[in-house]
C-alpha cells in the first residue's frame, strides 16, 4: 500500500519538474484563431445530471444538429469543464463530482466537458504548451455557440483546473465577446509563474476571473499551483501553501479506511482541495465560507484582516461577489479538512500586564469559546512571541457556530513537559480585558475578567476565565 502511495507521489513530482527533455508541440501565436472546425482536437461532451461520470453525448463545433441532439438548454447558462494534466490520459474522480454538484445547484444548466486527455498525457511541458491549441480549441466553440446558434456568452462560465485553468484563460482572450466568468482552480505553476498575460490566466480573460490556489509551495516556477495572483479576487485558503488533513500520515490512513481507488486524489490532495472548495460552495448553500481581503497570510493570521467594510470580505466560490479593482485582491481563510469546509474566524486581541519585563517564543495556549448557540473548547494555537506589556492580535478559528459570544477561558500550556525555566522562572501575567471581533457576524464584544478587576494567567496552570462587560468600545484599530 505504501508503495502504491510513493509511486503516485514519485509520478506527481513530475508535474513539478518542467524540464523541457521533449520538443514542445508547434503552434501559431496564441492570439491568432483559425476558424477551422476540422482543425478542432478538443471534444466537448454535454453531460448530464443522471450520467454525470460518462460522455454520452458530444457538441461538434459546425455541426448546429449535435446542439438538438443532446438536449441542449438554450436559455439557460453553461459550465465548461477543462481538466488539467493527468498521469493515466483519464478523467480524474473529481470530474463527475463536479458535474453532479453543478446539476444540484442548477437544474436546468448544460455542463460540458472539455476532452483534451490526449494533449494532456504528455511530458509535461508538452501540455503545458498545448494550452495555447486546447485554448483555441473552446474558442472556436465558444464563438460558433455565439455566432450560429445565437447562444449568450454572458451565460458562459469556464472552470479550469491546473493546466486547464490556462487553457480556459487562453480561451477567453481569444473569444470574439468576453465571456460572463471564469473561475482558476489552483491554475498550475510550472511554465506560467513567470508567463505573460496572453499566454495564462489573467483577468482581461473574462468579465470576472476568480481563481482559488491551494498548494504554492516552494519556490516561484516550482510550485504546483501558481503563486502569483491572476484573477480579480485571488483566494488562498489556509494560505495557499498547504491544506489541513493532506499530510502523508492522514493520507495514509484514509487509504487504509477507503482503499486504493482515490488514492490520485490523496496524494494530490492539497492540489485538487481548490475543486472541492468549489463544490462545497454549490452544494452547502447555508454554510458558505467567507473570505477577507489582506496584504499578507502573516497579517491575516494575526486576525488583523476581518473586516467587511468596503467589499474588504466575499464569498468563496460559486456565489461569490463579482467585485473588480484595477489590482488583483488576495484575500484569505481558514477551513476544516472535509467537506463541509465552512469555519468560523475570530479576532482576538489581547494586552499583556507584567512586573517583570521577559520574552518568549512559540507559546502554546488553549482557547474556548462559549456563545449562545454553542461552544467550542479547547482551540490551540502558538503565538511566535510572548512579551510583558504588550498587546497581541491573533486569530482563533472554530467550524462550531457558537453564535453570540458570551464567555472566553484561555489556558497558557507549558511548552514542553519537562522544561528548566519552569523550575527557576514563574511566568504570568495580568489580562484585565479581551477584545474579540467575529468575522463573519462582524460583531465586537469586551470580555472581563470574570471575578476581579484582572485575571491573573500563569504557564502551566489553570485557565483565566472572561466574560462579557457591558462598556462601549472606543478601539479605532480594532479592524
Amino acid at each position: 500500500m505504501l508503495a502504491v502511495c510513493v509511486c503516485w507521489m514519485y509520478c506527481f513530482i513530475a508535474f513539478n519538474q518542467a524540464l523541457a527533455t521533449t520538443e514542445p508541440p508547434t503552434s501559431s501565436s496564441p492570439t491568432e484563431k483559425v476558424n477551422d472546425y476540422s482543425q478542432i482536437e478538443s471534444k466537448f461532451a454535454l453531460r448530464t445530471a443522471e450520467v454525470p461520470d460518462d460522455d454520452t453525448c458530444y457538441l461538434l463545433p459546425g455541426q448546429a444538429e449535435t446542439v438538438s441532439n443532446c438536449n441542449f438548454n438554450h436559455t439557460s447558462k453553461t459550465f465548461v469543464v477543462i481538466h488539467g494534466w493527468t498521469l493515466t490520459g483519464m478523467y480524474e474522480s473529481w470530474v463527475p463530482k463536479l458535474v453532479d454538484a453543478l446539476y444540484k445547484r442548477e437544474p436546468d444548466s448544460n455542463v460540458v466537458v472539455v476532452d483534451w486527455l490526449s494533449r494532456a498525457q504528455q511530458h509535461y511541458p508538452v501540455s503545458a504548451d498545448y494550452t495555447q491549441l486546447v485554448g483555441r480549441d473552446v474558442a472556436t466553440f465558444i464563438d460558433w455557440m455565439e455566432e450560429e446558434l445565437n447562444y449568450p456568452v454572458d451565460n458562459m462560465h469556464l472552470l479550469g483546473y491546473s493546466l486547464g485553468a490556462h487553457a480556459a484563460g487562453i480561451a477567453g482572450s481569444l473569444t470574439k465577446k468576453k465571456v460572463n466568468r471564469i473561475t482558476g482552480l489552483d491554475p498550475a505553476g510550472p511554465n506560467f509563474e513567470y508567463a505573460d498575460a496572453p499566454s495564462r490566466l489573467s483577468p482581461d480573460d473574462a468579465n470576472f476571473v476568480d481563481v482559488l490556489h491551494t498548494y504554492t509551495r516552494g519556490s516561484p516556477d516550482r510550485s504546483i499551483g501558481i503563486q502569483k495572483p491572476v484573477g480579480h479576487i485571488d483566494i488562498y485558503p489556509n494560505g495557499g501553501s498547504f491544506q489541513p488533513g493532506c499530510n502523508l500520515g492522514e493520507a495514509l490512513l484514509l487509504i487504509a479506511e477507503k482503499g486504493l481507488g482515490d488514492v490520485d486524489q490523496l496524494v494530490k490532495c492539497s492540489h485538487e482541495r481548490s475543486i472541492h472548495l468549489f463544490i462545497d460552495s454549490l452544494l452547502y448553500d447555508e454554510k458558505q465560507s467567507m473570505t477577507y481581503r489582506c496584504n499578507s497570510k502573516e497579517a491575516f493570521e494575526k486576525g488583523l484582516c476581518l473586516s467587511c467594510r468596503k467589499n474588504r470580505c466575499n464569498t468563496l466560490g460559486y456565489k461569490v461577489n463579482k467585485v473588480r479593482s484595477k489590482r488583483s485582491t488576495k484575500m484569505y481563510l481558514k477551513t476544516r479538512a472535509q467537506m463541509p469546509y465552512k469555519v468560523f474566524h475570530y479576532q482576538v486581541k489581547v494586552h499583556l500586564f507584567g512586573k517583570k519585563n521577559w520574552t518568549l517564543t512559540n507559546q502554546p495556549f488553549l482557547v474556548s469559546l462559549y456563545g449562545t448557540e454553542g461552544e467550542s473548547e479547547n482551540i490551540a494555537i502558538t503565538l511566535p512571541e510572548v512579551s510583558t506589556n504588550t498587546t497581541y492580535s491573533f486569530l482563533v478559528y472554530t467550524e462550531v457556530d457558537v453564535g453570540d459570544l458570551l464567555m472566553l477561558k484561555v489556558t497558557w500550556e507549558k511548552d514542553s513537559f519537562f522544561s528548566w525555566s519552569n523550575w527557576w522562572n514563574t511566568y504570568a501575567f495580568e489580562i484585565r480585558k479581551i477584545r474579540v471581533k467575529s468575522g463573519e457576524s462582524q460583531k465586537k464584544i469586551v470580555l472581563c475578567s470574570k471575578d476581579a478587576a484582572h485575571s491573573y494567567l500563569q504557564r502551566g496552570k489553570g485557565p483565566a476565565l472572561f466574560v462579557k462587560c457591558f462598556e462601549p468600545i472606543h478601539s479605532k484599530n480594532h479592524d
